[in-house]
């Protein structure tokens, strides 16, 4: 995406000719954007390839144990992801209209777009919040083993039952319901790794969220100022860059941790 090259009110430049937000290293306000644009891309590139890593761990375990995993998604509540996905697929929309707006000098616009953008990924740490609430209430935590009431066990079992029913996976829990507590936690405690993993990729996931928020909080204060026209709104285009790519890791996790059975 190249700038487009209209002409600038004398204000808009500093000393020596150079316009306003040009830094001293590059000669024109095109060169500097293509440069950030280059070096965002780059920066994902890496992202892509940490989260790469991860999902390589989700598979492997997932292929040697694949029982576990059938049974641990039962845990989870599909529609808190349903409505992740949702918000943040939208999210994704206003991100890319407010890079729109700065390129049409729209002001209004563009601090619109950028506060409902900002709301969404509120909206998503909220549900978020309440999911893991959840989790930690039942005792489904990361690092140790988990006892799960037996009312949650009848809970899954119906939740299995009501998707067409896998016998292994009912007879498990049956078994589960019927031993002492200590046993409980022992025929439990493998379907902690699948936790782990739900944990660590999600809460990941969700460090990404808040620095995004944080990203477009910074951008809401500038915008609010004016300081994005058609001539210089690489920071605009460069966060909503890095959005798109927290909603896309998002779109990943959601079927595989919630839906693939």
């Amino acid at each position: 995406m190249s700038s487009t090259a209209t002409a600038e009110p004398a204000h808009a430049h500093g000393h020596h000719g150079h316009e306003k937000n040009l830094a001293h290293h590059f000669d024109t306000m095109e060169q500097q954007f293509d440069a950030g644009k280059i070096g965002i891309w780059l920066f994902l590139a890496t992202e892509v390839l940490f989260f790469g890593g991860l999902f390589t761990v989700y598979s492997i375990y997932r292929a040697n144990h694949p029982q576990l995993y059938h049974i641990g998604q039962y845990f989870l509540t599909w529609e808190m992801g349903a409505i992740n996905t949702a918000v943040l697929i939208f999210s994704s929309l206003t991100a890319a209209w407010a890079v729109r707006a700065a390129q049409l000098n729209q002001k209004k616009i563009l601090v619109s777009m950028l506060v409902i953008t900002f709301l969404c990924a509120a909206t998503f740490m909220v549900v978020k919040y309440f999911e893991y609430s959840h989790k930690i209430h039942e005792g489904v935590l990361w690092g140790q083993a988990f006892n799960p009431s037996d009312a949650e066990l009848n809970h899954v079992i119906e939740k299995i039952e009501h998707k067409g029913g896998d016998p292994k996976a009912i007879e498990f829990l049956e078994a589960i319901k019927e031993r002492p507590v200590a046993e409980k936690k022992d025929m439990v405690a493998p379907l902690q790794m699948f936790f782990s993993i739900y944990f660590f990729m999600t809460g990941l996931h969700g460090i990404h969220v808040l620095v995004g928020m944080g990203l477009i909080a910074w951008l809401i204060v500038r915008a609010s100022k004016g300081q994005f026209n058609n001539r210089y709104f690489a920071p605009v285009d460069s966060v909503a860059l890095y959005w798109h790519i927290v909603d896309l890791i998002w779109i990943f996790l959601f079927p595989l941790f919630y839906l693939i059975g």
